[in-house]
């Protein structure tokens, strides 16, 4: 029970951080989940991004899988893991929910103030260093491997920098990209 108790706490505080939406939390989410708490692995981490990025609907709902996992981990039944599930998802998602509601009744009471666009203006940078920050994140961890003396995986880093390339330079879908790389992956890094 104070496993979930704790899950409640840290996708609460991460719901609200999340400004621009859930990717700008992936640094902290990947800090709270595998450092912290290590109810995931760093491995575990970055497949749940990525299957996240691939299912259908809000790409954040991998939340629900690493709160399944912390239960697991922790020893529950499947029945309490399922009920961590539950819990991580409403902890990310309602108090976020709730404060956009608020905000934008009080946000259009304020629609011809001047600081209101400086605002929005103020708040672009922010939230584009937080998604870099999130990508960073997951991109080092899908690349670091210390098993080897250079402790990074050249293949994976390729990979990554192929699928950036190509998402600048032609409007793909990103599942698409993502389904490329699992199987160059899969070819190239079997016998690492």
């Amino acid at each position: 029970m104070r496993e979930l108790v704790s899950l409640l706490n840290v996708f609460c505080l991460l719901s609200l951080l999340a400004v621009g939406g859930g990717s700008a939390v992936l640094p902290q989410m990947e800090h709270e989940t595998v450092t912290v708490h290590q109810w995931v692995s760093a491995d575990d981490f970055a497949t749940i991004y990525s299957l996240g990025q691939m299912a259908p609907g809000p790409n954040m709902s991998m939340v629900g899988l690493i709160g399944f996992k912390a239960a697991n981990h922790a020893g529950m039944s499947d029945a309490w893991a399922f009920a961590a599930m539950l819990v991580v998802l409403l902890a990310f998602y309602l108090p976020s929910s709730f404060l956009t509601y608020a905000v934008s009744h009080m946000w259009d009471s304020f629609k011809e103030n001047p600081w209101r666009d400086s605002v929005q203006k103020g708040m672009a940078p922010i939230t584009i260093g937080l998604m870099l920050a999130g990508v960073h994140a997951v991109g080092k961890t899908a690349s670091y491997n210390p098993e080897h003396s250079f402790h990074f995986n050249t293949i994976t880093i390729g990979v990554g920098l192929a699928v950036t390339a190509i998402l600048f330079a032609k409007h793909i879908n990103p599942a698409l990209l993502i389904l490329a790389g699992g199987v160059v992956g899969w070819f190239c890094l079997r016998g690492i």
